[in-house]
């Protein structure tokens, strides 16, 4: 399985973490990250610390590289994930353009019909985020907002975050065991 993670400036660098973390050195996944410009500003003021530059087995793209296999239709990936997504990044996506990596990236997935998830990250939503997100979902992409599940007995943070990382990479097709499913039997984790 091939992905692309583009990782933007909206708040909530900590599932991006925990996303990288799980796709890190798994031998059936080819990842790819590039970051926007805020990104790293953002990861450091959210979690204490840089930006790392690397994670095992993921090769990451600087954001004006259109050099990236996934800048292309003619490589074809299974997903782009953008987590998070700022309404910035989601209103190129919506309406088309943008000069980096990651809208092209986003670009590539909804012209080529290829798994595109923006795990949008913000509260209030104002009419232009709904639309975009109409026009988004419209043209392809899955809108998946960072909103956890309580129903898999979630008792902390890490809990949470893992109930949206969880459904971001069912999106994409990657198996993780994370926390019980719906109507799973008792002591089922996914």
């Amino acid at each position: 399985m091939k992905l692309a993670v583009c990782v933007t400036g909206a708040s909530g660098a900590i599932y991006a973490r925990r996303l990288l973390q799980l796709l890190s050195g798994r031998d059936d996944c080819e990842t790819h990250l590039v970051a926007s410009a805020n990104a790293p500003f953002v990861w450091e003021s959210e979690l204490g610390e840089a930006m790392p530059e690397s994670f095992e087995g993921v090769r990451r793209w600087d954001r004006h590289d259109f050099r990236a296999p996934f800048a292309s239709g003619s490589n074809p990936f299974d997903a782009v994930l953008v987590t998070p997504c700022s309404m910035s990044t989601l209103a190129r996506v919506a309406n088309g353009g943008g000069d980096d990596l990651t809208a092209r990236a986003c670009e590539v997935a909804l012209k080529e019909r290829r798994k595109l998830v923006l795990m949008v990250r913000e509260s209030p939503l104002s009419l232009v985020h709904l639309r975009n997100m109409t026009a988004a979902t419209e043209a392809g992409a899955m809108i998946l907002p960072a909103i956890p599940s309580f129903y898999a007995g979630v008792h902390t943070l890490e809990q949470a975050i893992d109930s949206v990382v969880g459904r971001i990479l069912d999106q994409a097709g990657v198996p993780v065991e994370l926390l019980p499913r719906w109507g799973a039997e008792e002591g089922a984790t996914s």
